[in-house]
Parts: structure tokens; sequence; C-alpha cells
């Protein structure tokens, strides 16, 4: 992707009342948020991220990106899913032809009602803000950017398959986000946007004709120690309300310090091509760190230091928790 530009208790108010000449004040009762969903474990998720770093980079047309692949598809089938795989040649940046595939897993195929879940699995092929230009053209392990916003949604379809919400809930692994066009590079040999080529080729072509979801919510940097999820330009734009919908709930549980009440920058993300080509409100729930340099996201961000010793618990817990309750609160 790019750069394209406490805990809440409801409380019985005090009443004052006059009995016999005294005054009595009655107590103030809190009553905590009563959490609905399942709980979200975020040692299971922690796992399902490293499981995909151990394959190495995830660059299309290398074995280890096919060997991922299949891994992926294999446990969102032992998780009860549906899954399909829509397989399709991509053209990058440079003019490569890169064997790509998105991969669906369905949870509740009978409910009209549906909510889209995404993330993109491939990791980038360049290291190309890394401090050493000697990694520049480097791949990299993609632990944050990549593998944990996948690894927190195979958790959520563990969860899905042990209970089921009253809605209907699609899973899509994009591929061939993370290819677009490098700083180093001079030009592009494509038109239009070089980045979230996946996406872009699903939102054309969904895997159900005329695919429509309520809302839908893109998980990309969603595991480091620290994240802080502002509210990200283009989400607000094509889905306030859903916005507004999932923060409000991480303060519920008691998220805000991950889930910063304010507005943050826009990005180019998995999100665009859903919003503007499939017209599904999408919103992005991305780590940007505000004071932090790499135009505000995590300091490993397309460098080879993203890796295993960036992913926290603590964020995946707060970000798969919240969604949980979001889904499980859907009618």
């Amino acid at each position: 992707m790019i750069l394209r530009n406490i805990f809440i208790t409801s409380m019985a108010f005090s009443v004052i009342a006059c009995s016999c000449g005294k005054t009595t004040k009655k107590a103030v009762v809190a009553e905590p948020y009563q959490k609905v969903s399942p709980d979200f474990d975020a040692d299971s998720a922690y796992t399902y991220v490293d499981r995909q770093v151990a394959f190495g980079p995830r660059v299309p047309n290398t074995k280890e990106h096919v060997a991922c692949g299949d891994y992926l598809v294999a446990e969102m089938k032992r998780f009860g899913a549906e899954v399909q795989e829509q397989k399709m040649v991509l053209t990058a940046y440079d003019g490569t032809k890169l064997n790509a595939r998105n991969i669906i897993a369905s949870y509740g195929l009978d409910k009209k009602k549906r909510v889209l879940l995404f993330a993109h699995w491939d990791s980038r092929p360049y290291s190309d803000q890394d401090a050493d230009p000697a990694n520049h053209k480097k791949p990299l392990l993609g632990a944050n950017d990549g593998a944990s916003g996948v690894g927190l949604l195979m958790e959520i379809g563990r969860v899905l398959q042990n209970k089921a919400p009253e809605i209907g809930v699609d899973i899509i692994f994009f591929d061939a986000e993370d290819y677009g066009m490098p700083d180093f590079a001079e030009k592009s040999l494509i038109e239009g946007n070089t980045w979230c080529l996946g996406s872009q080729y699903w939102a054309k072509n969904p895997h159900v004709p005329n695919y429509k979801a309520k809302f839908g919510i893109l998980f990309d940097m969603v595991g480091a120690e620290g994240a802080t999820f502002y509210k990200e330009d283009v989400s607000r734009e094509y889905a306030a309300d859903i916005v507004e919908k999932v923060w409000g709930t991480a303060g519920q549980l008691s998220y805000g310090k991950f889930f910063i009440g304010k507005n943050g920058g826009g990005v180019t993300d998995d999100h665009v091509p859903v919003n503007e080509i499939r017209r599904i409100p999408s919103i992005d729930i991305l780590d940007y760190r505000m004071e932090a340099g790499h135009d505000g996201f995590f300091h490993s961000w397309h460098t080879q230091k993203d890796d295993m010793r960036n992913i926290g618990k603590e964020t995946l817990k707060a970000v798969g928790q919240t969604v949980l309750e979001v889904i499980y609160k859907e009618k």
C-alpha cells in the first residue's frame, strides 16, 4: 500500500431525593459493556502469522508463494469454510506476468446478509524503504505487512466454524497487493494503479456474479507492537458509519489505545477498488504512526526488518476481538 494524502461504562445518574427532611443519594451503579462474541485467541493468530513467515517471502512466481497459498487453502477448508481459488495472470508495473490467486473462504452461504473481511497474503519483492540501499531489491518476509492480517483472519475463520454468527461472512486473501512500482524504478509499463492488483481483478470479476456485502473491513499491518489505528480518509469517504461502528466497538472493549479517535491520512490499499469498483462500503484498519517516519507507517515497513520480532499478541487481540464483536452484533 502507499500513502494517499477506555473502557466505556454506562452510569446511572445520581438522584437526589428528599424524605423526612433528609437528603439521600442513590448509589451510582456501573454497568460494564457485555461482550457478545466468542473469545479471540491471540496465541493462535500469532501462530498463523509465524507459519506464513516460515515459508519465506511470498512473492508471486516463487515456490514459497505457491506453498503458502496451498497452506492457506488447506487451513481454511479445515476451518469449515467453502473455499474458492481465483487464479489469474496479472501484469506488474515492469511488465512481469504474475501467476497469482485470490483465496475466498465463505461461511454461512445460505445467509443473504453478508460481511466481507479481507487482507493481502503476498509479500513485497523489494525492501525499497530499507536504510541500506544494498537491500532495496531484496524480497522481505512481510510479517506485519501481509501475514498479520491473514493470520488474524485465519483465527476469525476458526472461530466462525465453532459458532456461526447471524450473518454470512466472506474472507478473501488478495494476492499481488505489494508488487507496486518501487522507488528506484523510473517508470511503469502499465497504466493506472500498480498496487493492489489482486483486489482490482476481483472487484471487476467477483467470485459470485454481482456479489454484494453489507460492508467490508480490510486488515493491513495489524500485528505490530504499539500499533495505532487512525480513521483513514478513504474509509471515511465511503463508509463513515462503518468506521464509527468499529472504532466505537473498540472503545467499548477497552481498546481505545489502539483505535485512536482521530482522523489519519489516506492510503491506496485493497479497500480502494472494493469501494470504487465493487461499491461495497469498506474501511481499512491500518497501523499508522503520526509521529513516525516512512510516511507514517510502522518503522520496519518495506524493509528487511519486517519479521516476527515486530508482532505483538496484544495488538492482534485488540483488532481480532473488536472485529469479532462487530460481526456477532450484526443481525
